[in-house]
Parts: structure tokens; C-alpha cells; sequence
């Protein structure tokens, strides 16, 4: 693995660079946490149903976080008939299972075992491999929203998947114990052999991703709970794909190097930083400055995405029409929602 790890001092400088940033963050947001933990949750929420929406649409998934909030809330009463309803309730479940548990799971093959048996445990063509490395051969395929696929590279044959996971993970936890390499630089190490080895018959990607999660938040990197890494890989998804086969192409080769990977995978830790800034600052101008109605006024058009005057006044019945119509000017004037056309063609929407 270390020499995959060999940068060019251009590189080196570049994943310094960023790495600065990343925990700088850390650092400020901890205090952050301290003093708002109990106004976070709302984020916490959002960032869950986008990772969600995010992971499973990668892989070809076509349910929209709005349609994943749906289903989840009506979960208990809904028959997952679907492939998709399938992965997405299976994925939130394994994600909570994370965020709840992160400080006490171990990196080891039974963990992640477990933690593959939960992402697949509502999908029944699953149910014979679920939890086991796989036993025929796979490749990492690119899934596009018009139903077409890519081989992006092809990964280890079954017969070394064992013993490359073993070996994986037995350098991955010795890092993390002797803390000779940044832990973030371990991660993003740890995801493209994941990746690259492909344990499991079904699941990889979104395992990936799940166990990004948890090896950052293991290591301190909490903020990750707040904003979806997830989400971000989605928007870059040819990047994501260019820069593990940009690695994968010289795999067992001595020329094999993951640079282009690790600076991929630190700009997305470093653009999920400011959007999480973003997020939080709009959050802490909320609670300073606006009303409870006011709040509820943006989350209402938040949700729908955009509105006329007409479906505030529906939603908003206890409350004049004036007084909404200030509220929506105030909220405009700040930049807090944005307002376009005149008159009866005037619409309210709120934009990430």
C-alpha cells in the first residue's frame, strides 16, 4: 500500500494544503457542537436523507430525497416492493446503525460483515450472499439515470478476496494505532482498496460510503453527520469514477499510485466543509433573527420548493395575508428566499 502513497512534491503540497483546512475546521466546529448540539439535529436530518438519495442514485437509483423522505415516513405501514424501496430503507437503517454507534464499531471483517447483512437485509435476491465475501467474479460499473452501464474496472477475483480484505484491514488498523499518516489520508487509502478489492457480490459502492462515514467520524471528523459527503460525490460523479481508474489501470502494478484519488477525495471533504458553513451560518441567521412563523415560512418553501402567495395563505390559515406578505418580503430583502416574477406571477422558492 505505501507505495501507491508516493507523491510528487507538487501533490504532497496540494494534499497539505487541504488537509490544513480539513482540520482547522474539525478544530472550530467542535466548539461549535458543544454549544448547539441540541439545535443541530435538523441538519443532522437533511444530511441523512440526501446521503441517502445520493448513495443509492449512484448506483442507479432513480427516488428523488423527497420520495426518500416519503417512504421512510411511512415505512412501518409500506410493503418494500421495490429494488429501490429496498436499498433505500436498508441503507438509512445501516447509516443510523453508524451514526449512533460509530465510537463502538471496529474496523474487522465481522463489523463489516454485519454491517453488509443490514444494508441488503430488505432485498430478497440478496439474502443468499448478504454478509459474505462473494463468491463469483465482479467489476465496478458506473450506473447512468438513462439505464446504461460502464465498467470502470475490473477487482479482485474471489478466491483473494479474504485475504486481500484481511490484509487491508490489518494495515488500516495498524495506522490508525501507530497514527504514522494523517487519518483522513488513511480513509480515503482504505476506500479505494475497498473499491478496487469489491468484497462483496452486491453493495460495494454504497458500503464504501457508509464506511467513509464511519472511519472519519471514528477518527473525530464528527462534522461529517452535519452535511452529506455522499451528496457531493454525486454532483462529481465522472470525477469519482476518473480517479479510481486512474489508479485501478496500473493495479498490482509497482507503477499503481492513488494520487489523483486522494486529492478527489480531500476536495469533496473540503467542499462539504463550506457547504456545511453555508448551512450553518443560514441556521444560526435563523435563530438570531426570525420568528418562529418566519422559520416555519422557510421551511415550508424549502420543502415544496416554490410557491405562489396563494399556497402560503393554504398553509398559513391562522395568519393574515399582510403579515405573510411582509414575512415573505423580509425573507426575500435578507436572501433567504429568493422571489422571481411580478404581480399574480410572482413565485417564492428557496435555493440550496
Amino acid at each position: 500500500m505505501n507505495q501507491k502513497l508516493e507523491f510528487t512534491g507538487e501533490v504532497f503540497q496540494q494534499i497539505m494544503k487541504q488537509l490544513s483546512v480539513i482540520d482547522s475546521f474539525k478544530g472550530n466546529w467542535e466548539a461549535i457542537e458543544l454549544r448547539d448540539s441540541k439545535h443541530l439535529k435538523e441538519l443532522r436530518k437533511i444530511a441523512t436523507i440526501e446521503s441517502i438519495g445520493s448513495s443509492t442514485r449512484i448506483e442507479g437509483a432513480t427516488l428523488t430525497d423527497e420520495e426518500v423522505e416519503k417512504l421512510l415516513k411511512s415505512v412501518k405501514i409500506t410493503k418494500l416492493t421495490t429494488r429501490e424501496q429496498q436499498e433505500v430503507v436498508g441503507y438509512y437503517d445501516t447509516l443510523q446503525i453508524i451514526l449512533d454507534n460509530y465510537k463502538d464499531l471496529e474496523l474487522s471483517e465481522r463489523y463489516i460483515h454485519q454491517l453488509h447483512g443490514i444494508l441488503l437485509k430488505h432485498s430478497g435476491k440478496d439474502q443468499s450472499h448478504k454478509g459474505k465475501y462473494k463468491s463469483l467474479s465482479n467489476q465496478v460499473v458506473a450506473n447512468y439515470p438513462d439505464g446504461t452501464q460502464r465498467t470502470i474496472f475490473r477487482t479482485t477475483e474471489p478466491a483473494m478476496t479474504a485475504k486481500e480484505m484481511e490484509g487491508l484491514l490489518s494495515w488500516v488498523n495498524e495506522r490508525f494505532e501507530k497514527a504514522d499518516m494523517h487519518p483522513v489520508m488513511i480513509t480515503a487509502a482504505f476506500v479505494y482498496e475497498f473499491l478496487s478489492i469489491h468484497p462483496y457480490q452486491d453493495g460495494n459502492g454504497r458500503l464504501s460510503r457508509l464506511m467513509t462515514t464511519l472511519l472519519l467520524m471514528r477518527q473525530g471528523y464528527e462534522f461529517t453527520q452535519y452535511v452529506s459527503f455522499e451528496h457531493v460525490i454525486e454532483e462529481r460523479k465522472d470525477d469519482y469514477y476518473r480517479a479510481l481508474m486512474d489508479g485501478q489501470k496500473n493495479r498490482y502494478k509497482d507503477t499503481e499510485k492513488i494520487d489523483k484519488w486522494i486529492l478527489f477525495f480531500l476536495d469533496c471533504l473540503v467542499a462539504l466543509i463550506k457547504r456545511l458553513e453555508a448551512k450553518y451560518e443560514l441556521y444560526s441567521k435563523l435563530k438570531k433573527d426570525l420568528n418562529e412563523r418566519q422559520q416555519e415560512l422557510i421551511r415550508f418553501i424549502k420543502k415544496q420548493k416554490k410557491v405562489q402567495m396563494r399556497d402560503v395563505e393554504e398553509a398559513f390559515k391562522n395568519y393574515s395575508r399582510n403579515t405573510l406578505k411582509k414575512d415573505l418580503t423580509y425573507l426575500a430583502n435578507e436572501g433567504l428566499i429568493f422571489k422571481t416574477g411580478t404581480l399574480k406571477g410572482t413565485r417564492y422558492h428557496y435555493e440550496e
